[in-house]
């Protein structure tokens, strides 16, 4: 009776083990699912995630906490930042920041690309957020593109995207800014940049700003002159102070010209 009991348990070990052997080969990676209590899958960690995870211990940390929930007084917490916001942080140099409670300002990346990819992983594994868009400027209008940017982030950018002060902040040009990077920051809203869902600023919409954002980074300047193209408030001031400067000149001119005939007039001998 022992006998025949311990070959059906070790049978029904063996079928078990044929069971998870092939639930496992089944799976879409081969090995990125593990069982749960529960009997539900999980998804494992993926290479960039966990290259993500050692790069963000060792680089991040110090600020937003090892587990990515910020730290009071230093940094916010990344749970449901989401890759957009990694992404447009870190290929902008504005993070690692120098100092904290500094604003952080356009630079030089401190990570590679590669690099850049594994962390926006891993941000990206702390909570469900904005991913990284997709923006296609070819795809837009530039009309419609420029009434979007002039209702929505010209009080702060200026109509030519050359920047300026806002409440709070300064609003940075956006002479350098890719247009996933304009994507990016619609959908994160960096700073104090308030930020826009796909029901505000529709995908297509993105397209439209990013390409006319292209056009302020390369304008043409077809029957004038650029002068560095500050943007027009500065440009309409150059300009009076141009034409103000011609009138000064005229007048200057003629005023000599009308003093000399007066002297040969006044030395003349009546006949």
């Amino acid at each position: 009776m022992r006998r025949a009991r311990r070959v059906a348990m070790a049978a029904a070990a063996l079928l078990l083990g044929a069971f998870a052997v092939t639930a496992w080969a089944g799976s879409p990676s081969g090995s990125t699912s593990a069982a749960t209590e529960f009997g539900a899958t999980v998804s494992a960690p993926t290479r960039k995630v966990v290259e993500g995870r050692e790069l963000f211990e060792t680089s991040c940390s110090s600020c937003h906490g090892f587990d990515g929930k910020g730290l009071k007084g230093q940094a916010p917490s990344l749970v449901g930042a989401g890759e957009a916001a990694a992404d447009f942080y870190l290929r902008t140099g504005r993070m690692p920041l120098d100092q904290v409670g500094e604003e952080p300002l356009r630079g030089e990346p401190s990570f590679g690309n590669a690099e850049i990819e594994a962390l926006d992983a891993y941000v990206g594994s702390l909570g469900e957020g904005p991913a990284i868009p997709k923006v296609e400027p070819e795809k837009g209008s530039v009309s419609e593109g420029m009434e979007m940017f002039t209702e929505s982030c010209a009080g702060c950018h200026g109509i030519g995207g050359k920047g300026g002060v806002a409440i709070g902040g300064y609003a940075p040009p956006l002479g350098e800014a890719t247009p996933t990077e304009v994507g990016e920051a619609i959908r994160v809203g960096p700073y104090i940049m308030p930020r826009f869902s796909e029901a505000q600023i529709t995908p297509a919409d993105v397209n439209s700003i990013a390409r006319y954002v292209q056009l302020t980074q390369e304008p043409e300047d077809a029957g004038g002159f650029g002068i560095g193209h500050i943007g027009p408030v500065p440009e309409g001031l150059v300009a009076w102070l141009a034409a103000l400067a011609a009138l000064l000149l005229v007048a200057r001119l003629i005023g000599e010209g009308l003093g000399g005939s007066g002297a040969d007039d006044a030395g003349e001998e009546p006949r």
